[in-house]
């Protein structure tokens, strides 16, 4: 198994937490991962993105240039980095913030996620990166939801751990709607 995604929106979207938390997950569950974060210089409102890897065996670097699947959070990031998504790849967007795809590439599947709603559903709009994280988890079966949960736990620091029900709430509504969409496409015979 070797599988790798690539993550873009603003920094205050919590893009880089779920890139750490992607790749400890993996570890959890006994395989090998990378982690690359990028950010500019602003604490919030700059460009944020993340490239995480995911392999059974050696992995030679972190760098990756047309990535499986593209976890896009806002409309700047669908612009600058839907056509590097490999053909045959995944892109799961935040519908939310992306008005517009461009060209459609039909060898690309397609999973927009009415995010930001989500969220405010489960009752905070912070939580728009885990529903994004649940619906790629489920989809892509990278790594499972449980080891997600669990490297909740390790990753977020000890002043923030009173929100880890609220974010396994958010995982669990994101792995829930790619679900439906996946099982509703199915029957239409798509996705």
């Amino acid at each position: 198994m070797n599988d790798n995604v690539f993550m873009a929106g603003y920094g205050g979207q919590g893009i880089l937490l779920i890139g750490n938390l992607l790749a400890y997950g993996a570890i959890l569950e006994n395989n090998n991962a990378t982690y690359f974060p990028a950010y500019g210089p602003e604490k919030r409102g700059g460009a944020a993105t993340c490239t995480v890897i995911v392999s059974d065996s050696e992995i030679g670097s972190p760098v990756i240039g047309h990535p499986c699947s593209a976890l896009l959070f806002n409309q700047l990031a669908m612009d600058k980095y839907f056509d590097r998504i490999a053909p045959g790849g995944l892109c799961i967007y935040n519908a939310s913030l992306v008005e517009k795809v461009p060209e459609h590439r039909p060898e690309v599947r397609l999973l927009a996620v009415p995010a930001n709603e989500l969220a405010a559903e489960v009752g905070n709009a912070r939580l728009v990166n885990m529903i994004i994280l649940g619906a790629y988890a489920y989809l892509s079966k990278v790594v499972s939801l449980d080891s997600l949960k669990e490297g909740l736990e390790y990753i977020l620091p000890e002043r923030n751990r009173r929100f880890i029900p609220a974010n396994i709430e958010a995982l669990d509504r994101g792995a829930e709607f790619a679900r439906k969409v996946q099982q509703t496409a199915g029957k239409q015979g798509g996705f």
